[in-house]
């Protein structure tokens, strides 16, 4: 029996949903499903981390609803991971950040990297999860200066910095590969190299890719009994202490999507 995955996109709009079906589909497995949907009734824009707050209470909302509509694995699409630990407090199948996906991934490609963002506002956060996630191995995080909302409107562009924006950090850091610390540059640099048929000639990671690789792997797990949460520390389900309580503070707060 296959996999099940929703890949959501976390910024309010469907505008990137085909972006990254097109670019993330090849990789998926013969028999998984990979299904793109994305937040709604939140802002469009996550650059800013009162608008990602507010995204990250949808996203719990529709992390639960995946779940219950029986996807084996949810993909955060944001290498911001928003929202990504608290989701895992909430539901039993794996919920995948796709910076840290790939960050886990990383000593398999290289020695060291470094990471590459969207835009200046960006990088300390990341930098703050790059430690967070203990990377050791991260030389540095650096940005194209871009916004999302604009990438969408010329990939091919995106991409460009983006290539340039690799050989030049890893040139100055001396690093072996580069993480694409957005899921839109990731998406808009495999849209180019497809489309341009272009040579991989440095290690790249795409956090797209990486995440779906590690959703199916967890998934593959979960399927047979080995994902085992401990519920009985960080994880733990707050309905387990008291289920009326959390039910009670959904309904007052929770903010769930017109799905």
């Amino acid at each position: 029996m296959g996999l099940k995955i929703n890949f959501i996109n976390p910024f309010g709009t469907p505008v990137y949903n085909g972006l990254i079906t097109e670019t993330l589909m090849p990789y998926a497995r013969p028999d998984t499903e990979v299904v793109v949907t994305n937040t709604r009734d939140c802002p469009e824009n996550i650059d800013y981390y009162y608008n990602k707050h507010i995204v990250e209470l949808v996203v719990f909302e529709e992390v639960m609803r995946a779940e219950q509509n029986g996807f084996d694995a949810v993909i955060v699409g944001c290498c911001y991971d928003p929202g990504v630990r608290v989701a895992r407090e909430l539901v039993d199948i794996p919920v995948i950040g796709p910076l840290e996906a790939t960050m886990m991934m990383a000593p398999y490609y290289a020695h060291d990297y470094v990471v590459v963002t969207d835009h200046h506002k960006a990088v300390p956060y990341l930098r703050d999860l790059v430690t967070l996630y203990g990377g050791v191995s991260c030389r540095d995080v650096s940005c194209i200066n871009w916004w999302v909302t604009d990438m969408i409107r010329d990939t091919e562009g995106v991409a460009r910095d983006a290539m340039a924006k690799c050989r030049k950090a890893m040139e100055d850091k001396g690093a072996e590969a580069v993480i694409l610390g957005c899921t839109i540059i990731a998406a808009s640099m495999e849209k180019w190299l497809i489309d341009s048929k272009a040579p991989r000639e440095h290690t790249i990671l795409n956090t797209n890719t990486f995440s779906l690789k590690m959703a199916e792997s967890l998934a593959d797990l979960k399927k047979q009994g080995l994902y085992n949460i401990n519920r009985g520390g960080y994880y733990q389900k707050p309905q387990q202490r008291n289920a009326g309580e959390f039910a009670e503070v959904r309904a007052r707060y929770g903010r769930p999507s017109a799905f």
